[in-house]
């Protein structure tokens, strides 16, 4: 009875202007900005586009990031020349983003020796005076910048990995790009899954112990292994290294690996799966802009990722079919937002409408349709009233009525009251809930008209035998569940359908 599901549990996100806002104030992208707009004439880049050397001081200042010198990391100390080295790479970075993101234009040199020039590109105008969508546009790129450069390997050995004529060694490094870079999809996705399911940490930081075991470990190991736990330690120092660049985006905030924990040169790590105080070895969350900018990845690659608010200018029956798998709290936001703006009346008779069928979605639709109605006021009643004669729809706009205090509600026939159990049940069922909330419906139910299962059978609906079935599995009064039974074993026999 189950309607075919989305990949992905529905994200709520802000408004386009409010993620923008957060865009700009990346870290990365914000330097990113005032180094383009500090580019000119006298700029000099090499034949990457990269600034030359002589550049780099030029580029740390106009940062704030010069170092000055204090009496503890005096200049020419070995601690003030790694703090010069850490500004310049910052400063190199920010410059590379602001290429890639068009930020900036290059001009390429006379020849091999002589500096090309760079300038303000057209992008720097669009992403300062342009819309909230050009504004995220740009960043989209840039995430995908940093995300390419979050999977190359650190190149902490180069006389290793750089031959003879200069070029890299690519087989040297056991690196296989493709690989990577689907790790690091299948990390972001299992964190935006987890960020977006009901019952999961929502804005809270997940631990990285949890998160590498998650790509690693399969699902049906009980105890890991050693080596299953040093694979964990791995992922745990690459993704370590990947959410640094990626924090500096605004796609993640993130709390380090505590480097007290890291093992002394030469030695792995022990696999922290067991230890009382997990965030010393890393936490993580996505920020908002950080769910934004996965979800994009994920409906480019063909992804079902839905959003709250996607179905807000489309049909009634496209709300309600979208919605048929959503957690409750989604479905009912994404309702309000569908609501908003339209007239009540109107929106109510095209809900009840579109909830109509005897296919195997319909009793799904017929339960959001109610939900929907629970969220209008009273003056949707000349639309309920038009349905009351409506076998399908009847019973259902007497609850509607008889819930806000409605005169002159007529009593439902008996048939009628047993075609609305069997339906509610079988939306239920196809909801996927709370498995005891169902079986206090079907006890209620049952409690509530004698000989229910005499009756049920004979009602005139595609679903009744597989609801008795259901009754029969989950009813806890063993006699109740074997009248279940038999009631369902008449129902296929009156139908001529097989179990």
């Amino acid at each position: 009875m189950s309607a075919e599901q989305p990949t992905l549990p529905p994200v709520r996100l802000p408004a386009d202007a409010e993620l923008a806002r957060d865009a700009l104030a990346a870290p990365l992208l914000a330097r990113a900005v005032r180094l383009a707009r500090w580019a000119g004439p006298e700029t000099r880049v090499g034949a990457g586009g990269e600034l030359v050397d002589e550049q780099l001081p030029d580029a740390v200042e106009e940062l704030g990031l010069t170092v000055v010198a204090d009496e503890a990391d005096a200049e020419g100390t070995e601690a003030f020349e790694e703090a010069v080295e850490e500004a310049e790479i910052l400063a190199a970075d920010a410059w590379r983003l602001a290429v890639d993101t068009g930020l900036v234009t290059v001009e390429d040199g006379a020849d091999d020796e002589t500096p090309g020039g760079a300038g303000p590109g057209e992008n720097l105008a669009l992403l300062t005076g342009g819309s909230p969508h050009d504004v995220l546009t740009i960043w989209l790129d840039g995430f995908d910048a940093v995300f390419a450069d979050a999977v190359v390997p650190v190149l902490d050995d180069l006389d290793r990995i750089v031959g003879e004529d200069g070029e890299i060694d690519l087989e040297s490094l056991d690196w296989d790009p493709e690989m990577e870079g689907e790790f690091l999809e299948g990390v972001l996705g299992n964190l935006y899954l987890l960020t977006v399911s009901e019952g999961g940490p929502g804005d809270g930081p997940v631990p990285l112990p949890a998160l590498a075991a998650s790509m690693v470990v399969p699902d049906d190991m009980g105890e890991p292994t050693d080596d299953v736990l040093e694979q964990v330690s791995d992922a745990m120092m690459r993704l370590d290294e990947q959410f640094r660049l990626l924090e500096a985006i605004g796609l993640v905030e993130y709390q380090p690996v505590d480097e007290a924990l890291m093992a002394e040169e030469g030695e792995e790590p022990a696999a922290p799966l067991d230890d009382e105080d997990v965030s010393r070895y890393g936490m993580v969350r996505l920020t908002q802009l950080g769910l934004y900018g996965v979800r994009a990845r994920m409906l480019d690659a063909g992804v079902d990722a839905p959003a709250v608010g996607d179905l807000a200018d489309k049909g009634a029956d496209a709300l309600l079919g979208g919605i048929a798998a959503y957690p409750e709290a989604a479905a009912r936001a994404e309702t309000a937002a569908w609501l908003s703006g339209r007239d009540v009346v109107t929106a109510a008779g095209e809900l009840l409408a579109a909830a109509r069928g005897a296919d195997a979605g319909s009793p799904l639709r017929r339960l959001h349709c109610q939900q929907a109605l629970s969220l209008v006021g009273a003056e949707a009643e000349p639309a309920v009233r038009e349905v009351l004669d409506d076998a399908e729809l009847g019973g259902l706009a007497r609850v509607w009525l008889a819930e806000r205090g409605a005169a002159d509600v007529p009593a439902p026939s008996e048939a009628m009251i047993f075609w609305l159990a069997i339906d509610t049940i079988a939306a239920q069922l196809d909801a996927d809930g709370d498995l005891e909330e169902v079986q206090e419906l079907i006890e209620g139910l049952t409690g509530r008209h004698s000989g229910f299962f005499e009756a049920a059978w004979r009602v005139e609906h595609p679903a009744t035998a597989e609801v008795l079935e259901a009754m029969g599995r989950l009813h806890r009064d063993k006699t109740a569940a074997k009248e279940a039974r038999k009631s369902a074993f008449k129902a296929r026999s009156r139908s001529g359908s097989q179990p």
